[in-house]
Formats: structure tokens, sequence, C-alpha cells
């Protein structure tokens, strides 16, 4: 047989795919493929093999003369490693709820650990409304020069302005002339409405533009206000940028903007949000943000998967690195993993009943991790998390990890709670779970947060609502405190 590409690589799945995964794996690499869509060098042919891979896989007959003749599975080579980690060893014989989590690490292998990061790719996007103007503006355009200076020869960097229109302030080239793009962002001026969408897709364009199979593709989103009526429009966005391996990280400034839309807008692409309380943070978080990306060992970690029936995933939430609420519908793109830092997710499980089984099926599915290190640059392996059903429970404790990851996520899920109470009117709950909120923090020596929570228990109380303000300082204080150790800073980049 002429060496061609595996069509089970070629569709990104197992070589024991169902004729139904198999289909479904082609609609997903067509559609992201198709030339009708893509101009990018190569993908044309990537669309001609995947059609021959379907033709073949396809049809009964021609997947057993192709199985006949391939070469025995190679194990693939990952840069990372796998743990599981559950909160119970088994579940029991009941005909009732059963709650369960389960904690997913993935850590960068030590090879892994030394390559070089890949060519970066990003656009920065950013808000130039009026309520921009003063520190703010001046804090942001200073980082971006400094960025645009730090920024390595084979990187590719563009900035993007917007307010009820954008504009495309540095178009996305590598080894610009520093002085004019120094220039250039200099002259940019505060006016008009905040529209995040106008700028989002031109920010997109411009990663698009210079997309790579070696790239490292991302937009950094930073904004002072809400967007008013294009929010499903930037979702939509979103999602395509995640079918094109293109994240978002979103960081807000102040307390105008809308926190669960900007949450929303990153984690469908694996990204995060983050929240910058006062113009002088500006510079050092978002000089962090592009230090991590230079970190990175895998770009993206993606999880599809089914839920069998008579269980449910009640919760996901990324741990680390950036802390942060995932959807739970599949797939979801867990973010990726970083040299210094493992990715971490808690699930939360609820199984409606064991009965008389012997094991129980929390979530099958798959892990696909996108690296540079990688031959095909996707590599997927299967994903199955299973739990034995006994009649008793176990002694043995659960695993330290998940008992602090589980300790840690209380007090943000404390916070989540409150603002469904005060969504649903129940103000007196909302005011007395963040006074309980408030004395946990204190016991952690967290001062600062505990004052925040008491005084936003008064406001409930006296207002029947949050301040904008403190909603904001006590989801992300109590998100940030998530982060193992003591948090890393990065005054510059390397």
């Amino acid at each position: 047989m002429a060496k061609k590409q595996d069509y089970y690589s070629q569709l990104s799945i197992g070589r024991d795919a169902t004729a139904e995964e198999i289909r479904q794996a082609y609609f997903e690499a067509a559609r992201r493929l198709h030339p009708d869509k893509n101009v990018a060098p190569g993908e044309t042919e990537l669309f001609i093999d995947v059609q021959e891979a379907y033709e073949v896989l396809s049809n009964p007959k021609k997947r057993a003369r192709y199985d006949a003749i391939l070469p025995s599975e190679k194990t693939p080579l990952l840069p990372v490693e796998q743990r599981i980690l559950f909160s119970r060893s088994n579940l029991l014989h009941l005909d009732e709820p059963q709650l369960l989590y389960a904690l997913l690490e993935f850590s960068p292998k030590a090879d892994a650990s030394q390559s070089p990061a890949p060519p970066l790719n990003i656009c920065l996007v950013i808000d130039r409304s009026t309520s921009m103007q003063g520190k703010n503006m001046d804090v942001v355009k200073s980082t971006a020069i400094q960025i645009a200076r730090k920024l390595k020869a084979h990187d590719y960097f563009s900035l993007v302005a917007f307010s009820d229109r954008a504009e495309s302030i540095l178009p996305a080239e590598r080894g610009a002339d520093a002085k004019k793009s120094e220039a250039r962002i200099q002259m940019i001026q505060c006016s008009g409405g905040t529209e995040i969408f106008s700028g989002l897709e031109m920010g997109y364009n411009e990663v698009l533009r210079n997309q790579r199979n070696s790239s490292s593709n991302h937009i950094i989103l930073l904004t002072d206000g809400r967007t008013y009526g294009d929010e499903e429009k930037c979702l939509d966005l979103a999602r395509k940028a995640a079918e094109k391996g293109i994240s978002i990280r979103g960081l807000g400034i102040g307390s105008e903007w809308n926190d669960v839309f900007l949450d929303e807008l990153a984690s469908l692409t694996g990204g995060s949000s983050m929240y910058i309380s006062r113009p002088q943070d500006i510079q050092r978080i978002l000089l962090e943000q592009i230090n991590q990306l230079n970190m990175s060992v895998v770009e993206e970690t993606c999880l599809e998967f089914i839920i069998p029936e008579g269980t449910e995933l009640h919760y996901a939430f990324r741990i680390a690195p950036n802390p942060s609420l995932l959807p739970m519908e599949s797939p979801i793109r867990l973010g990726p993993v970083l040299k210094d830092n493992n990715l971490q997710v808690l699930m939360e499980f609820v199984v409606q009943s064991a009965g008389e089984n012997e094991t129980v099926t929390l979530l099958d599915g798959k892990i696909s991790v996108t690296s540079n290190n990688l031959e095909t640059k996707t590599v997927s392996f299967p994903l199955k998390l299973k739990r034995p059903v006994k009649n008793e429970h176990s002694k043995e404790p659960p695993a330290p990890e998940i008992v602090s990851a589980l300790s840690k996520l209380t007090l943000y899920r404390m916070q989540e709670q409150v603002r469904l109470e005060v969504t649903a009117g129940e103000y007196d709950r909302a005011a007395e779970h963040l006074q309980r909120l408030a004395t946990q923090l204190l016991a952690r020596g967290e001062r600062g947060l505990a004052r925040t929570a008491l005084l936003e228990a008064e406001q409930i109380s006296q207002k029947k609502s949050f301040s904008q303000e403190g909603q904001k300082e006590i989801k992300y204080g109590t998100r940030s405190l998530l982060i193992s150790g003591e948090r890393k800073q990065y005054g510059d980049l390397p």
C-alpha cells in the first residue's frame, strides 16, 4: 500500500469507531474545511483527504479491506500525562440519587516541557469607547507598545480598536516597523459607545488571516463596558473561533462590563475572563496573559462525550491554570496545559439510581490534545469515567487533591448561590449566605474580601441588589483563591 494519511487519524477517530461516529466526524471535518469557507493554504487538500477517508470508512466492505492492510496501531506519543481522581471509591446499590466528583488532571511530560513555545498569532482587541478615556487607555496603549516590542520575530501581532465601529490599527504581520507601530498605537483616540461584535469580528479575521498549523492563535479582548444587542452574534463568532482553534480571553476593566457574557464568550473557546479593578493592574495582568501563552505545552484540550441515561453532569469547573466555569455540553474546550501549571477540571455527577449494576458509567468520550509537539498537530485518546457499585462504602478516604479542590471551590459556589437568590428575589437568604461567606473568608485570612461580602450583604438587605463593583470583587476574588500557592506575577515578557 502506498504510504498515505491514516484515514482514522484524518477524521480524528479510533479504529473501533462506529458508523455513526464516522459519519459525525466526517460532517464536523467537512464543515470546518469546506473550500467555500476556507482559503488558507493546504486546507483544500485536507478537505479532499477527508472526503477520501469517509468514502472508504463509511463503506463496510471497503473499510474491512482497508483495515486488513493497516499496520499495527501505534500508541500515540502524547505531550501530557492524564490522571483521574474520584471523590468516592465506589457507589452503593441504591435506588436513589448519589453525588460523585471526578478531578481530571493533565500534566506536561518532562520532554514536552523542554520544547520551544509555538509561534504566537495574537490580536489585541481593545475598547476605545468614551469611558476608556484617561488612565485606562494610557496604560492599555503603553502595554500594547511593550508587547509589540517584546514578541519574537516569528510571532504575528495585530491590534484592533473598537467603539461603535472597529478599526485595524496594526494589521497582523511579522517584523513590523517598531516606530510606525508605536506611532499608530499612540494615535488611538476614545469616542463613541461599546459594540463588541465589530471589534471581535475584525480581530477574528486578523488572526484567521495568518493562522498556520504551527501557530498558537488567540484573541485578547479588553473592555470596560457592556455591549447591547449583539451578544448572540459575539457568541456565534466564539463558536466559529473554537472550531478554528482560536481562543478568546476577556479582560474586564472597572465594574460596568457584563461578566456573565464575557465568561460565556471566553469559555466557549477554552479561554477565561478576568476582572481588572484598577488601571494600574492592566499592565501586569495583560503581560501575565501574554507570558502564559508563551508557556503552553498543549494549546487546547478538548473533551467530547456522551452522558449515559440515568447519570447527569451537574457542574464542570476548571480549577487551573485559569479558574473558570465551563459549559456542560459536548464538546467542552478545557483549555491549555502549561509548562509550569497542570490543567485541572472538576466535574460533578449525579447518578439517579445504581440499582443492581456492577459498575456505573459516568461519562464516555475522548480527549483531543492540540500541540505543535505532535506529528499530526492533534491526537485523540479515549476517556471513560466509571465507578464500581458495592453494598458498603469504601473506608479509603478520597485523594487529598480532590478534597483540596472541593474545599477551594466551595467559596466560589457560595457566591454563585447568592447571585441566583438575588435574581429570584430571595434577598434575606442571599444576605445570610453572604454573611456566612464572609465568616469563611475571615477564617482563611481574606479580610478585604470578607469586608466586601459583609458590605454587599447590607446592600442586598437595603437595596435588594448587588452593587456592580462588589459583585465582581466577590466573584473574581473567590475564583482567584482556587489558584494553588502564591499567584505568580509577571511584570515583563521573557
